[in-house]
């Protein structure tokens, strides 16, 4: 299971601010009880009173000699005389140098015995005087300034009355080892848990974030060199993760976006260079016609007629082409103002087919006309753009007849539950499998050589496509090479709770109830 961002951060707030404190405490307990341990086998202090010891120097510093005092006081009641022993001395002596201490010994004022480390140093203003009234002294003196000494004394006298001073003095400026140790691995220890912790937790919320952040900067540069090709590699489900996923959505519009530019600036080059086409070949005619004339070769009233008939019907061709164009301008750039209205398809397709027959009847063409939906069935529909649609279509029919069969054409009506079916046949030559899916592109005609003899611009369809849509509605074709084409229209039928698209005068859509 991914986790956000936000989580992960706050989760790390808590680690961060918990496990190394919990962590530390362990290490603290485990090192203190190993310390502990040691001091008292090196130095023989308890182990349960370590601890405050450790916060108490001077206790800490006088209890390291407490053992070898109370034997330095036994031996001071029960034989004084062994103080002027120099091996005995030499035995106390090393003994305190492992407690980091030294030893001086004065008999009646006079020093009999010091610590190798003592040797030449002046002690006398460290050394308190001979107490008669208490011969064995248990509180030890500080001495600081300069020395930074504690002073344990044991005053006695022998039985001839020599008086005796022994004196243990330890340095506080020494600092014992295991104290120092102690320090030292509490603190490596405690950096160790706050650096492994916080590393551990860093590269956590590095992967979350830098490595996704690292993709999508290489996604920025593959957009900047233009390449729309690549793939935004798989990304945490997490808000940076969300980035570049929306990121990926955005060079695949790009990507579309590009394609589409290519595709349009490839039929914008198609669109001029056909329309070049479609201008010349008529006026190259009206051209030659005019030259006729002039030439004297329509020598006689009916070549003048003729070929100014010729010229007329060239003018005509090429008003109905501009007309078109202007059209699917309009069409295209959305600045037709629809009129939509609440139409009863029964009585539209009656009247619209009424028309239609008339003309193709002057052709010799027979229409038709069929319709199975009820007086009952509306649409909304702008009356004069779906006119256009049908004549189109028709007219398509027409110039692309079969001239050894007589054309007929079909136009059908259904009621087909929430659509309102249409369909327009014919029996002419029908269209090829591979030019059938680019009929309703612009200036696509199915004659390669663009002939002229048939007419036509080739964004007849185009129209009939872009009105269709615009009306929500959908078209496509069915043909049979030789035997004919099929035109299938379905537009939405009108209910009384429904909400269509209308254009307002500027042309732009809104969305409005129609009762």
């Amino acid at each position: 299971m991914t986790m956000k961002l936000k989580n992960k951060l706050i989760l790390t707030f808590c680690i961060m601010s918990i496990l190394p404190m919990v962590l530390c405490g362990l290490v603290i307990c485990g090192m203190y009880k190993i310390h502990a341990q040691n001091m008292y086998q090196t130095y023989e202090i308890d182990s349960q009173t370590f601890l405050i010891d450790f916060y108490s120097p001077m206790e800490l510093m006088g209890k390291i000699t407490e053992n070898i005092y109370d034997d330095i006081r036994e031996i001071a009641e029960e034989n004084p005389e062994k103080f002027n022993d120099e091996s005995y001395l030499e035995h106390i002596d090393y003994r305190l140098s492992e407690k980091l201490s030294e030893l001086v010994v004065r008999k009646n004022g006079v020093y009999t015995y010091q610590s190798e480390v003592l040797k030449g140093k002046n002690i006398d203003e460290l050394l308190p005087a001979y107490d008669e009234d208490e011969n064995i002294c248990d509180v030890a003196l500080y001495k600081g300034g300069d020395y930074q000494t504690l002073v344990k004394q044991i005053n006695f006298s022998d039985s001839q009355g020599n008086e005796y001073s022994v004196s243990i003095l330890t340095s506080l400026n020494q600092i014992v080892p295991q104290l120092k140790m102690f320090a030292i691995e509490l603190f490596a220890a405690v950096f160790l848990i706050l650096v492994i912790t916080s590393l551990i937790l860093n590269l956590w919320i590095y992967r979350s974030v830098v490595t996704p952040l690292n993709k999508l900067k290489l996604a920025t540069h593959n957009i900047q060199a233009g390449n729309f090709d690549f793939e935004m590699p798989n990304v945490p489900k997490n808000e940076i993760g969300d980035v570049c996923r929306d990121f990926e959505e955005m060079r695949v519009i790009l990507k579309q976006s590009s394609e589409d530019k290519i595709r349009s600036d490839m039929e914008e080059k198609e669109l001029i260079r056909n329309i070049s086409h479609d201008l010349k070949t008529p006026l190259t005619a009206i051209k030659g016609y005019v030259e006729g004339i002039q030439d004297g070769i329509a020598d006689t009233p009916q070549k003048q007629e003729k070929y100014l008939r010729t010229i007329a019907n060239k003018v005509n061709d090429m008003d109905k082409l501009i007309d078109e164009l202007t059209i699917y301008s309009k069409l295209d750039t959305n600045r037709v103002p629809y009129s939509f209205a609440k139409i009863p398809i029964k009585g539209y397709f009656d009247d619209c087919c009424e028309e239609i027959k008339i003309d193709l009847e002057a052709q010799g063409i027979d229409l038709d006309y069929r319709c199975y939906a009820g007086d009952d069935v509306f649409i909304v529909a702008d009356a004069e753009q779906l006119k256009r649609v049908i004549n189109n279509i028709v007219s398509n029919s027409v110039k692309y007849r079969d001239e050894s069969r007589k054309e007929k054409i079909t136009i059908a009506v259904y009621d087909e539950g929430d659509y309102v079916h249409i369909l327009l046949a014919d029996n002419g030559k029908g269209i090829g499998a591979r030019e059938l899916p680019r009929i309703f592109e612009r200036f696509y005609r199915t004659d390669s050589s663009r002939n002229s003899r048939q007419g036509g611009s080739g964004i007849g369809l185009a129209i009939v496509k872009k009105i269709i849509e615009d009306h929500k509605g959908k078209i496509w074709a069915e043909s049979v090479e030789g035997e004919g084409t099929a035109m299938h229209i379905n537009l939405l039928k009108y209910k009384d709770n429904s909400h269509y698209c209308i254009e307002d005068k500027s042309g732009k859509k809104s969305a409005k109830g129609l009762r």
